[in-house]
């Protein structure tokens, strides 16, 4: 056997193996996205699960007439894989403060509620309530059905260009106790 030959056999061994570890790789990757995507894990800290887990399993988007139960990644963690990248990276920095305790305890938790709830308030007005569109399409609404109130507010929302959240916190989760030092919090709570 020639060098060049040889030399011809490690290229394409070399390629193999670089295919075979980049499946692995990507596979790998993808399969942390998806375990760190489920409901299981978002509330396997206590953090979680005893204060926002706790006051969503008493919302309609847990337990109501049509079986349709909406979790918490398909509220927060958007479908799209740039868009679900980018909040994973943004998640490192809740993986930092669970790791200094800045909310393991109700009472330091409820101190920072507002903070929280502003971030993500913030964050769906950012992408124009893009989680929530995964399961309410304006365009599928039957404003018919609706009562005379969420048809005249749905309407002139629409019309105005605003967005699901701008009326809509505290729909899962308990708003903030500060809200009467702060209205700007909750403004247009329905």
């Amino acid at each position: 056997m020639t060098r060049k030959q040889m030399a011809g056999g490690f290229t394409v061994a070399a390629l193999v193996v670089a295919f075979v570890v980049g499946i692995l790789f990507w596979g790998g990757f993808n399969w942390a996205m998806e375990a760190t995507n489920t409901e299981e894990f978002c509330i396997s800290c206590h953090e979680m699960r005893d204060n926002l887990y706790a006051e969503y399993v008493e919302t309609t988007h847990y337990n109501n007439r049509t079986g349709v139960r909406a979790t918490c990644p398909d509220c927060h963690v958007p479908k799209e894989w740039m868009h679900k990248i980018k909040r994973k990276i943004y998640a490192s920095n809740e993986l930092y403060h669970k790791a200094l305790g800045s909310i393991d305890t109700r009472e330091k938790f409820e101190a920072k509620r507002l903070q929280l709830a502003r971030n993500v308030w913030k964050a769906m007005k950012a992408t124009d309530s893009r989680e929530c569109r995964n399961c309410h399409e304006f365009e599928s609404m039957d404003y018919v059905a609706q009562g005379r109130r969420g048809r005249k507010e749905h309407q002139e929302g629409f019309d105005k260009g605003m967005t699901c959240i701008d009326c809509h916190k505290g729909i899962v989760h308990e708003l903030p106790d500060m809200y009467e030092e702060d209205s700007s919090a909750v403004l247009n709570v329905h």
